[in-house]
């Protein structure tokens, strides 16, 4: 391989390499380290190799993909194409050749460890009170000498027995309605929905005789990484069942403004992210209504949360106003819509779709579910709320004032731009612990609950191999590393001769620490080098860095509790988090993990009318602090990059974990604490 070789990105891995004109797209992949699945060995038979090549110019990758980037479409795949059928746009990863620079998404069926969404539904307690409903009716049949149609004595009959005085009817509901009618021998389940308690009921689903099946409503937290849904029973709120896939726009960009410019650049760009996202959303329904034996005509509404870049790209609307100043949103307000104004195919046409109110500019609807899950408005006490993603949302706020901002923190979180990271699946270290005296790790991968110094955790961790880190794992292993006083403040790691230990490995003018070691087996080699550690600390940065402007606003130095929502605050302890300075010093006994709170502000307003009227009015008390123009953030930025903080003390954190004082050096010195070695001249 040469400089001059073509450059492939895989996303949503993010690895990268070069490789000679004429490589298969699974060669490359195999080479790097990519999950791409292959059971024929390259015949083009299994077609599990799938992948997507995107061109344009990707700012983010340093990448401009043009047409040829691949080699043209072979024999092989037009009859696999004939035969089976390939998605519009797919390649089989062992017939495509690399001829130029290109980005290939590997989506997630073509994962062997596919991702595990961690955005699991909360348990929540939630008075029923739903939008849509269902009435039986017994209408009268029609008379020559009162010519009335069938829909105006379907709306008498619903005034006569149920007291509904006027209805209004969706087209494509109304077109069936005659069939429906004579096949129940006038008798007919309507189901009814309202956009708020004072407005006319609206017909949005019809079936003969008595409907004795449950209506369903969907929950989806429509993230930048991930895309979780929740299918949930509209007469009691249970959750039936959970699901979720990646976002395949990330193959556009794995942040937000990666995205915004992707379709700056590229003429169209926005319309092929909003193509995508919709797929996206009609394969999670058919999976999830599948998975739950639920079938889809009664599912008829769904609440959408998500941020205001997704929001745009949803609704079809150039985000290109989103990424500069004043960060304009086409719409603020709430939205009433149907599924086919989505293309939501797998949808009934007249099911509805609410998606709620961006509070402002870069803060949105999903900040907004997060409000009306957690609260904060109504805290005696003051709250942070940390909701942590590739764009985190933060709130802060009791009963006098909330706050709200959102802070880019990028995709290192989720695993992503980590030499040895991957989203969350079998396989991929979780949580780590280093032991100060020894420096030795133990860790435990996703798909088994043994540590990796239990007996039997080897056997039974075959099945799944030890694939790579993810977000959490890597969260908690740069925390360990500086309890472990092998990272110093500056998120430098020391070498073998500083630390004491030979898992501190050299690599080029820095160190990195290795975890685990199978290269003799064919495995990978999984370490934390120091640019881990960097994407860590300007990720972690950009969180604190955010509520630290909260705090300012609201005029405090300390929290009284924090509440860390979202996939990341259900699997990271409080204490690495604050090692780490993600987060304000505060009683480790009062940070708490809210789970998913996105999801359960969607889940809310699905199972409550009133609570979206309370959001809506929420929303317009919440005050937004813009921290891409605050004059303070890069201040507040570039002093949390030290671990915890060069400057805000953490006296909570202190009284039970003691930070070695060592500080890392060039030369091979070692400072504070320790004793100083120099190599001898």
């Amino acid at each position: 391989m040469s400089d001059s070789d073509p450059l492939v990105v895989f996303t949503p891995s993010g690895k990268r390499g070069r490789f000679p004109v004429g490589t298969p797209v699974l060669t490359a992949a195999r080479q790097l380290g990519v999950d791409l699945d292959s059971v024929c060995g390259g015949r083009g038979i299994c077609s599990k190799c799938q992948i997507t090549p995107s061109y344009g110019e990707f700012s983010k990758h340093g990448v401009t993909a043009r047409d040829g980037a691949l080699s043209e479409w072979n024999s092989v795949e037009a009859r696999y194409d004939e035969k089976r059928g390939l998605r519009p746009g797919r390649r089989l990863g062992c017939q495509a050749q690399v001829q130029g620079d290109i980005v290939i998404d590997v989506p997630p069926e073509s994962q062997v460890h596919r991702q595990v969404v961690r955005k699991a539904a909360s348990a929540r307690v939630i008075e029923m009170d739903a939008a849509t409903r269902l009435y039986y009716i017994e209408v009268a049949e029609p008379d020559m000498h009162i010519p009335t149609g069938d829909l105006e004595r379907i709306a008498r009959a619903l005034a006569e027995q149920w007291d509904i005085p006027a209805i209004t009817c969706d087209f494509p509901v109304l077109t069936r309605l005659q069939t429906i009618l004579r096949k129940g021998d006038w008798s007919i389940t309507v189901a009814l929905h309202k956009t708020d308690k004072d407005a006319t009921p609206h017909l949005i689903g019809a079936w003969p005789g008595l409907l004795e099946r449950t209506l369903f409503g969907l929950a989806i937290d429509l993230g930048s990484t991930t895309i979780a849904a929740h299918l949930t029973s509209l007469d009691t709120g249970e959750v039936i069942a959970s699901s979720g896939i990646m976002n395949p726009q990330i193959r556009f960009g794995e942040d937000l403004m990666s995205r915004v410019s992707y379709s700056m650049m590229n003429p169209g760009g926005d319309v092929e992210m909003t193509s995508a996202v919709r797929e996206a959303i009609n394969t999670l329904v058919s999976e999830i209504a599948a998975d739950a034996g639920v079938d889809t005509d009664v599912i008829l509404e769904t609440v959408l949360v998500c941020n205001p870049v997704m929001h745009h790209l949803l609704l079809g609307i150039d985000p290109v106003e989103l990424g500069q100043a004043p960060f304009a949103l086409a719409t603020s307000e709430h939205l009433n819509l149907s599924a086919r104004d989505l293309d939501l195919s797998t949808l009934p046409e007249a099911s509805q779709v609410y998606i709620l109110p961006c509070i402002a500019g870069h803060v949105g609807a999903d900040a907004a579910a997060v409000a009306l899950s957690e609260q904060p408005g109504k805290s005696e006490d003051l709250v942070l709320v940390v909701d942590v993603g590739t764009n985190a949302e933060i709130l802060l706020g009791n009963t006098t004032r909330v706050l709200a901002c959102s802070s880019p923190t990028g995709p290192a979180f989720e695993g992503a731009q980590i030499s040895a990271g991957q989203r969350a699946a079998p396989g991929a270290i979780d949580a780590i612990r280093i032991n100060p005296a020894t420096k030795e790790p133990r860790f435990r991968v996703i798909g088994n609950d043994k540590w990796s110094d239990e007996d039997g955790f080897w056997q039974e961790v075959e099945a799944t191999g030890i694939t790579g880190i993810c977000g959490s794992g890597i969260i908690e292993a740069v925390a360990e590393l500086r309890i472990a006083g092998l990272l110093d403040s500056s998120g430098l790691i020391g070498s073998a001769a500083q630390t004491g230990t030979e898992r501190c490995v050299a690599e080029g003018r820095t160190n990195a620490y290795l975890i685990h070691d199978a290269t003799d087996q064919g495995g990978p080699r999984i370490t934390v080098t120091q640019g881990d550690i960097r994407a860590i600390q300007l990720a972690k940065s950009a969180l604190y860095a955010g509520a630290r402007l909260l705090m300012d606003e609201m005029g405090v130095d300390k929290v009284d509790r924090v509440v860390l929502a979202g996939a990341f605050g259900a699997h990271i302890s409080p204490k690495h988090a604050m090692v780490l300075g993600m987060i304000p010093d505060a009683p480790l006994d009062k940070v708490t993990s809210a789970g998913n709170a996105a999801g359960t502000g969607a889940r809310i307003a699905l199972c409550n009318l009133a609570a979206r009227a309370e959001i809506e009015r929420t929303v317009r008390e919440i005050t937004k602090v813009e921290t891409a123009i605050a004059p303070k953030f890069q201040e507040h930025f570039v002093n949390a990059n030290a671990i915890p903080h060069a400057t805000d003390p953490f006296p909570e954190l202190n009284s039970i974990v003691s930070l070695p004082h060592v500080s890392f050096n060039t030369k091979g010195e070692v400072e504070g604490g320790r004793k100083r070695r120099r190599k001898r001249a």
